[in-house]
This record gives C-alpha cells, structure tokens and sequence, in this order.
C-alpha cells in the first residue's frame, strides 16, 4: 500500500512486499515468518532478488529499460512510478476511503485514498491499478473502469537522506452510479482496516485543514485536480453545455454531396450497394482503431440521443469526430466519462443478496491516447526501442510496418482467441497483424468485396475488389494496391488501411478508410498533364541532387464525384488523397492520385470565399478562384509522390523519411506536398504548360487557403503543416498584413520564399534528420498575433471551418 504524502516511511525487512515477492503469504501478519524466510537468503545478492523490483526511470518518466529491488530504488532515489485509484459514486457525489492498517509502518489508523501501489518491474500502469484494488478490496474491474486524470510526482527525502522517494504517480479515477455495500468487499487485513464513503467536498474540506484523522495531500496544489475535476462533472449546466455543442456543431456547414448513376448497369449498382455496406464495416474498425473503448461509447451515445437536446446534440457532434475529442480543437474533450456507458459487472465483488452488481461508467482519458489503439495507452518511445533492438529483422518489420498493432502479454483481459499467435519472448510487449485484430470485421467486409467483385463489369474493378478482399484475410496489402493504381472504372473504389495520422507516437499505423464515387471522365482528361510530368518537376526541384530520386513514375490522377466515404475521415473532411503509402510500392511504381471534386466545391463555396471576403485585400479578393484552388490541390496531392522516400543515412544504411521523422512526419510531409506544390505551378507556368494568367490567383487563392487549413488545428497535420507555411512566407515578406486586419501577397517576394521553404523541407526529409524537422515545426507551428487576429475574426463572424457532408444515395443503398 503506498501513500502520496510529504513524508514517506521505508517498510520493515528492506522493503519486501510479499505479495509481489513470490514468496508463500501467511494469512495473518507474522514477523517470525518475515525473519524465518529472510534469514534463508545468504546474500545481499539473494535478498535483492526476492525483493520487488521497479522500472528505473528518466527525469521525464520514460523508462531507462533498468529494474532494481525496492531498498535500491529509495536508497538511491531513482525515478520509478505508482498508481493511485479512487472511487467516487456519482449518485452520492461521494469518495471511498480506506482506513489503513494499525501495523502500517507510514500513517497508520488513518483515512487514506480507496487504493495504491508501486508498479513492479515490467508491470503496466493499468494492470498495477486493476490489481491493487483487487487485492486490498477485493474489487475486480476491467480496464475501461479506469481514467488516467493525471500524473503526479512526488519528490521527496526523510529518514535523515537513507530514503529518497521520487515517484511518478498515475492517478486514476473509477466512476460508480451507487456505493458498493461495504459488506461486499474483501478487505486485505494487512493493508486495510475499513472502508468509507464520504462526500467529496466535505474530505476536500478535511484535508485543507490538515485534520490529523487522514494523510495528508495538499489540495491547494497539484493534487487539488481531483477535486477540480470532480466539482465540474458534479455542476452541470445542461443549457451552456448545449449552448457550447451548438456552437461547435455551427463550425461545420452541412452539404449533401450525391452523383449520377446512368451510366452503371443494373449490376453495377447492385455491387455498389454491396461495397457501401463492406465501407462501413471499415467504420467500425476505425472507431475501435482510435480507442479501445471507442466502440461502446459511440453505442451508448446513439441509444441515448432521443433523451434530450444535450444528447441530440452530443451525438451529432461525436458522429462528425468519430471520438469523444474535438477535431478542430487540438483533440480536447467535448465530453467526459459522466457522459459515458454505464456497464454492470455482477462478478466484480462479493455476491451480496438483493444487489444487482456494481455499474460503472466506461472511462476514457481526458488527453487524446497519441498512440490511439494502435499501442498499450502506458508504452513509452523507450519501452518500445528496445524491445524493438531484441528483435529478428523480419520481427523488426512487422512491429513497425502499416498493417499491425502492439499488445502486451500482460493485459488481464487478453482475448483468448488470439493467445496462440502470441509469439514466445521475454518482451511484455508483442505485435499482431491486423487481419487478426480485426477478424470478424475484415471476414464481413471480405465477403461483400467477393459479392461485388462477382457482380460488376470493369475487370479492372474487379481484380481490385477480389485482391482488397484476400489482403483483408492475409494481411499483404501489396497486389490490392497494385490493383489499385492500375483501376480504369466508372466506379471508382478506395478502401483499407492507408493514412498514418492517428499514430502520433510513431507515425507507423494505418487507419482503415473507405471512399466511394464515379469517376468524373472529363475532369480527369483535363488533369493527364500533372501526372505525366512528375519526372520532369522531380528533376528541377529546389533541392541538391543527391537527395533527388532517380525513379519517378508518371501518376494517374483521377477525379471523382464522392458519394459515400467512411473510417479515417473524422473532422476537416478530404479533398484529395495520394496513395499508396508504402515505400517498396511509390519505388517501384509511383502513386497514384484521386480528386473529391464535388467535395473540393463544397469547401470553395461554404468556406474559401467567405474567408477571402473578410481575411483578402479588397485589391487582390477577385484573384481567388475555384480553379486555382483545385489546381493547386492537384499538385499538392502530386507532390506527395516526388521528393525523398526511401533514402541512405549518413552511416550508409538505407531507410526512409517516414522511420526516421517518425510522429513528425505526418506534418513534413503535408507542409512539403502544400509548398512543393507552389513551386511546381510556378515551375509548369514557366515552361510554358500552364497560363501565366494563373500566377497571381495561384498566390492568393493559397493564401486564403491557409487560414482555412489552420483553422483545422495545431494538432492535426494539415493544420500543423500550414502553420508552418504561412509563418515562414509571412517572416519573409511574401504575405503582408495591412491595417484593415486583411492580408495580400507580395508579387515580388512570394516566389523566393516559396523556394526557399520548399528546399529547407526536402533537404530535411532527404537527411532524414528529424532534430531538424522538430526545430522547424516548433519555430513556425504557433499562431502568432497577425494570424490570430484573422482566425479571431473569422470566428466572430461564424465562417464555417469545414463540412459535414451527407450522402443520400449510399444511406439508400444500405437500405
């Protein structure tokens, strides 16, 4: 049992905690039994060794891949990490307490938190945390019972400096709907003597005045966060919640994007129906992809939805997020757990009659999960390296490639289907494919791919479809993209994991995504001029030769009309994709690219023009058009294939950009396919293939882009991307601001700047040098005063900041 307090008190018999030890646990306190099994260890060596052990930590609390016996650990005040767990009863607006044990060697008899403990050497936060309150109250939990509310260290040194306490507390917090009988717990004698409920004001009020009857947390200072968060689930306003959602909802302007189908046959449109129904399936994938309790939330979320305007307007907004955080305000929470399911676990304590069972609220973090579902929510960069360092190449591959997610071993609710594809190793950690993972959903969406593939009439389509379906079942995604650069369909159909962005630890995982839509022939005629001459702007970029690549391929660029997408479209909806992602694949054959146009429309309409006609000069507004804003998408989404990819380390070894740049890849990459493809309208005017009638809309059309993209956030990589632009040409003098809080560009400026960014950001991708990279974004990626009193103004007068798009002729063909 561990205190957060300003003294701590070193347990007798070095520290050893029996219950971790492995040593046989008498049933009762017996210091002759502690003597008798201690005096059995010869040396300090065998005492070490049965002793409990804990990770060694950083200063920043990431793991230094060290363990060392406990005595050690405070001897020598290593950083090391414990878990704090309280239960509060949302009905009662009550906390439980534990009275400790009157043998405790710190604060003993007095009123404590519900439960806690050190984290042994190896041990997950959440596990530790699920454990502890099993064994000192006989409370069993699964894993989304639990919210991480926050980290705590605690620094301190008693006992005449022989003991040195640096702890990292994770603090987490388990929601009930009512008290637990206090008969239903199993209490561990040795630690707990009693438990209470009590209201968490008047405990709050009891620890300011210090009153000698509970250890001591000082609630005026960091630990005062509990309270904090409490009090503010506690004091809802129904009506300036709803006002708020209102608000947020009012950022997106709802647009209904549809197509003609007259030129699908019968059968055509029957196989449609069927690729609809395998797209949303890739929805629910991606719902779990983002967070593992993301799934029963969204459920929770829909059922309650006709209770009240607040859970109306809950819904809608968590439909256009796919998540409970904010797309458009750096992943803030819109709700918190007391919004979240109620689950009831019968089994979870001592059956007591006439008693149903403890209901709890599915929890989920207040910070966005970096590593979304993709990682364990408690791995570090450092657990990960060097578990990674212990593995075979081909091992090596599969932990870090597109197509698999990291478990560990150590999950107490581990799926037991999948308990004989663990690999055996002494890592904790493990990776398993996706085709796995994600079994059920992939078996459903495989089988309508093979309905539809047997359906439609374009081969091409149909090799595409049987090829996604087999990928979906054996995990090699590499014939289906192959089969996807290569479609010439009417129909035109993207589906799988391809894009990066929710794995912000790494950047290594593929979300699942779906876009559906017919192929715009004449629009995609026009655009054959942009793919054929990627060659020709690979050769003449702005960068050094020996970071050029040597084989570029011409890119098929195709332009559809969406009518239903699904998965990785949460928030700022796509205009364009590049695809596919994997190295081995833009080497051998290029990319490949897709147009939303009417998509592209929607967002010059409902948001590019009303930002021109506040943020423009009223000399230069009439510049910004559609064509160049389609234009520019165009080279942007073509610029994604040219640049570095795969390239050679100063030490010879071969990698590419997106390993070595890792989490700040996503928002290179955007920032150098944005200002790339600047320069390679500029370029194209130049050798004549463009009009020069483009060159001042192209400039300006981007600028009012820009406060469009950033509006989308500093977290999300578009939004980074642009930050990063937009302040670099501003520095420069490429973009004015004038009195009037308008901005226009400098004719004579902007093409310098634009060459200069765009050199900077490929030399840093072909070095691989993601120091660089981290130096670039943290110096231009903030809204600086000219910026902000743009996006100030344009949220006074309620431009929206995207869409929300709806798709009529899909919802029908599901139907």
């Amino acid at each position: 049992m561990l205190a957060l307090t300003l003294q701590c008190v070193i347990l007798q018999c070095g520290g050893v905690k029996l219950k971790r030890s492995g040593l046989v646990k008498p049933s009762k306190p017996d210091g002759d039994f502690l003597l008798y099994k201690l005096a059995t260890f010869t040396t300090d060596r065998e005492r070490a060794m049965a002793e409990e052990h804990f990770d060694v930590l950083t200063k920043s609390g990431e793991k230094t891949g060290v363990s060392k016996p406990r005595s050690e650990i405070h001897r020598d005040g290593d950083y090391h990490r414990a878990v704090h767990v309280w239960i509060f009863v949302e009905s009662t607006q009550e906390l439980l307490l534990q009275l400790r044990s009157d043998d405790k060697d710190s604060w003993p008899g007095q009123w404590d938190i519900s439960s806690a403990g050190h984290i042994s050497a190896g041990d997950p936060s959440l596990i530790s945390a699920q454990r502890e309150l099993e064994e000192e109250l006989g409370v069993k939990l699964p894993k989304d019972a639990f919210e991480k509310i926050f980290v705590f260290l605690q620094e301190c040194v008693i006992n005449d400096g022989k003991f040195i306490n640096n702890e990292f507390n994770d603090v987490y917090l388990v929601t009930i709907l009512e008290p637990i009988p206090l008969q239903a717990f199993t209490l561990q004698k040795e630690e707990v003597s009693a438990v209470k409920y009590i209201p968490y004001k008047d405990y709050r009020n009891l620890l300011a005045k210090e009153d000698p009857a509970y250890v001591p947390y000082d609630v005026n200072g960091e630990y005062g966060k509990l309270f904090d968060i409490i009090r503010q689930r506690c004091q809802v306003n129904t009506e300036a919640r709803s006002l708020f959602l209102q608000k947020q909802l009012q950022r997106y302007s709802p647009v209904t994007l549809e197509a003609k189908l007259t030129e699908l046959s019968e059968a055509d449109q029957k196989a449609l129906g069927l690729i609809v129904k395998a797209a949303k399936t890739i929805d629910d994938i991606f719902y779990e992809q983002v967070w593992h309790s993301n799934p029963a939330l969204r459920d929770w979320l829909k059922e309650h939805a006709s209770a009240s305007e607040l859970d109306k307007l809950k819904w809608e907004y968590f439909l256009i997020n796919k998540s409970p955080w904010s797309s458009l305000d750096e992943n803030e929470p819109f709700l918190t757990t007391a919004d979240s399911a109620v689950k009831l676990v019968p089994e979870a304590t001592k059956s007591i009659a006439g008693w149903k069972g403890l209901e709890y609220r599915s929890a989920f973090p207040l910070t966005k999960p970096p590593g979304a579902n993709f990682y364990p929510p408690d791995m570090d960069k450092t657990e990960f390296t060097l578990w990674l360092s212990s593995l075979t190449e081909e091992q090596k591959h599969a932990a870090t490639g597109f197509f698999s997610i990291i478990k560990r071993r150590s999950e107490a609710n581990l799926d037991a289907s999948l308990s004989d594809k663990i690999p055996d190793s002494d890592s904790d950690l493990y990776s398993i494919p996706y085709s796995e993972i994600y079994r059920p959903f992939l078996t459903k969406a495989s089988e309508l791919l093979h309905k539809a593939g047997d359906l439609v009439t374009s081969q091409s389509l149909k090799k595409l479809l049987h090829s996604k379906a087999e990928a979906f079942l054996s995990n090699d995604y590499y014939e289906s993209d192959i089969a996807w650069m290569d479609l010439d369909s009417k129909l035109d159909i993207t589906i799988g994991p391809y894009e990066t962005y929710e794995d912000e630890i790494f950047g290594y995982k593929a979300s699942f995504e779906a876009f559906i839509g017919i192929r715009d022939d004449k629009a995609t005629a026009d655009l054959k001029l942009f793919g054929d001459n990627l060659k020709l702007l690979e050769d003449n970029l702005p960068l050094d030769s020996i970071y050029k690549s040597k084989d570029v391929s011409a890119a098929p660029i195709r332009v559809i009309q969406l009518i239903y997408n699904s998965g990785d479209v949460k928030g700022p909806q796509t205009v364009a994709y590049n695809l596919p992602n994997d190295e081995k694949i833009v080497k051998e054959r290029g990319t490949s690219m897709v147009m939303l146009k009417n998509v592209q429309e929607a967002k010059f309409e409902h948001i590019l023009k009303p930002i021109a006609e506040i943020i423009i000069s009223k000399e230069q507004r009439g510049f910004v058009d559609f064509d160049s804003f389609f234009t520019h998408t165009i080279c942007h989404e073509c610029c994604h294939g040219i640049g570095p990819h795969t390239i050679t380390l100063p030490d010879g070894q071969t990698s590419t950009v997106r390993k070595e740049l890792q989490e700040v890849h996503s928002a290179m990459e955007e920032a150098k396919a944005d200002i790339v493809g600047l320069w390679a309208l500029k370029f194209l005017i130049t050798k004549g293939l463009l009009s020069k009638s483009m060159v001042e809309s192209m400039y300006v059309s981007f600028l009012a882009g820009c406060f469009r993209s950033i509006r989308f956030g500093l977290t999300e990589a578009h939004g980074k991307g642009q930050a990063l632009q937009f302040n670099w040409l501003y520095e420069k003098g490429a973009f004015v601001f004038h009195k009037d809080s308008t901005f226009s560009v400098d004719f004579t400026k902007v093409e310098g700047a634009v060459e200069s960014l765009s050199h900077e950001i490929l030399t840093i991708q072909g070095r691989g040098d993601k120091n660089a990279a981290t130096l670039l974004l943290n110096k231009y990626c903030t809204i600086t005063g000219p910026l902000k009193t743009a996006l100030e103004k344009l949220e006074s007068v309620k431009v929206p900041v995207d869409i929300s798009p709806t798709f009529p002729l899909a919802d029908a063909l599901m139907n």
